[in-house]
């Protein structure tokens, strides 16, 4: 057991999150720990099953006496946001997610802590486990690949889920019941490359803007928190004036988190380089003051590169589209919520900028919980990457979860909060994706709520859990099973 979780409570929760945590699970690689809920299950002498993807069910019979409550679908995903800090060494393939506690929070040694949603899968794992637990019926689904686009749940079949009711753990304030979400799309920018040698008497220089906080583009794109790609643009920008010429640029690493890091390649003319570290640190004053609130550690750097590179760069046209397709592209929160007061309706997420050979690649994520401004905000992002020479592809998307604020599960839940807590839970609806608007297509008139433990900066090496939390989660959860009828 890792001495990060020793004598926390409760103690199953903690011990599976602990043996998981274990376990690579990046998003598209579930398949080790789906068997591993499917060797939890078969020792527990549980029925089980899994579809061609691994989506993975097990079933438990209800408790004494309770065989007549409506059957009810505990549901979280198997996979993670795979991030790290660029100092550390971490294979995310093989290497074990190691946990740090601090006082009442639990984090990870400089990679994401897997919590999302990491916590639903220990806690559906120690309530299979538990036979002192009161509940009817009940079926526990774990879901693959939600982190890049919620495919696992868009793939369910008919039939492979039969409950009346859905509790999704996926949420990440505890006191909080989510009953919507938005929906999102992913709109890509890409422009077919014709790499020019670099002009003689040029030094290759590495450009690279660190320190953000970053964090889910959703649930943290109304923070303000910086955008590494945005700011590298406004760098190149600036040395492009100076004939500084571009030979790659990359940044981000998923399309669903604001990207904290970003790196350009370039060949700055040698009796401008002085100006070039000027143009940078005065970027870096001008950023930091921007940002002194929400990113006061943020960096913008360039110094000569070390190592052996070609010298082959942008044609001048073309990073002067590309320059001002970065620029064009709207980021952050496009419009507030006019029904739920401090929740985004509508927003943007420039993502992730790679260069491959022949091609340079730009990532967004476009969220509503308005489809018609879904399709808004689109075509902009569609737009700016078209007028600036770029072919934009957009793909099909997700829906997002409509609230009913009559739902009966919401009634009992509330009411169950009551009177654990003597106090009301917050209702509301999260600028997110969340797995309930697509499971609710895939089974029309299922009843469901959603609501997790205190998790922050999730998706980032940042993201961490508070302990109290979790028991809180915990006997709220029970009671709830407790009192379905």
């Amino acid at each position: 057991m890792s001495d990060a979780i020793a004598g926390l409570e409760p103690e199953g929760v903690w011990r599976y999150f602990a043996e998981i945590s274990a376990i690579p699970r990046c998003s598209k690689n579930e398949e080790r720990i789906a068997e591993y809920v499917l060797k939890q299950a078969e020792e527990l002498g549980l029925e089980a099953r899994h579809d061609k993807i691994w989506n993975t069910v097990v079933e438990k019979p209800a408790s004494a006496g309770r065989e007549k409550a409506p059957k009810v679908c505990l549901q979280g995903h198997l996979d993670m946001v795979c991030e790290k800090n660029k100092d550390v060494d971490h294979d995310f393939d093989q290497d074990p997610i190691e946990l740090v506690r601090e006082d009442n929070v639990l984090r990870a040694n400089g990679t994401t802590l897997g919590a999302d949603n990491g916590i639903a899968v220990a806690t559906c794992l120690a309530i299979m486990s538990d036979d002192s637990i009161e509940h009817g019926p009940l079926e526990f689904l774990f879901t693959v690949d939600e982190e890049t686009g919620l495919t696992g749940a868009g793939s369910l079949e008919s039939g492979f889920v039969e409950s009346d009711i859905l509790l999704n753990l996926d949420s990440e304030d505890e006191g909080v019941l989510f009953v919507g979400c938005a929906g999102g799309k992913d709109t890509t920018g890409s422009w077919k490359i014709d790499l020019v040698n670099a002009s003689e008497n040029t030094s290759a220089m590495r450009v690279r803007v660190t320190g953000l906080v970053g964090g889910h583009s959703g649930l943290e794109i109304d923070k303000g928190r910086g955008n590494s790609i945005k700011i590298l643009g406004r760098a190149l920008t600036g040395l492009h004036q100076i004939g500084a010429r571009i030979a790659a640029l990359e940044g981000g690493n998923k399309r669903n988190a604001i990207p904290r890091e970003a790196e350009a390649l370039v060949f700055v003319p040698e009796d401008v380089t002085a100006r070039a570290e000027s143009i940078a640190k005065e970027l870096q004053e001008t950023v930091r003051a921007e940002l002194a609130s929400v990113d006061p550690d943020v960096s913008v750097t360039i110094e000569p590169e070390t190592g052996s590179v070609e010298r082959e760069v942008l044609d001048e046209d073309q990073q002067e589209r590309i320059l001002k397709t970065i620029s064009g592209l709207p980021h952050g929160v496009i419009r507030m919520s006019d029904d739920i007061p401090g929740l985004p309706e509508t927003s943007t997420n420039v993502a992730v900028i790679d260069t491959v050979p022949g091609e340079i690649r730009l990532e967004t994520s476009q969220r509503s919980s308005i489809a018609s401004r879904m399709d808004e905000i689109v075509d902009t992002v569609q737009s700016v990457f078209e007028l600036g020479g770029a072919e934009a592809v957009q793909d099909s998307g997700y829906p997002g979860w409509k609230p009913n604020m009559d739902s009966p599960i919401l009634k009992l839940a509330r009411e169950t909060y009551r009177e654990l807590y003597g106090a009301d839970p917050e209702v509301t609806a999260v600028h997110a994706g969340l797995e309930c608007g697509i499971i609710g297509e895939k089974y029309p008139g299922m009843d469901m709520i959603s609501f997790g433990p205190t998790l922050e900066a999730v998706h980032s090496p940042d993201e961490r859990i508070y302990i109290d939390s979790v028991e809180k989660f915990w006997n709220y959860l029970l009671a709830i099973l407790k009192k379905v009828e």
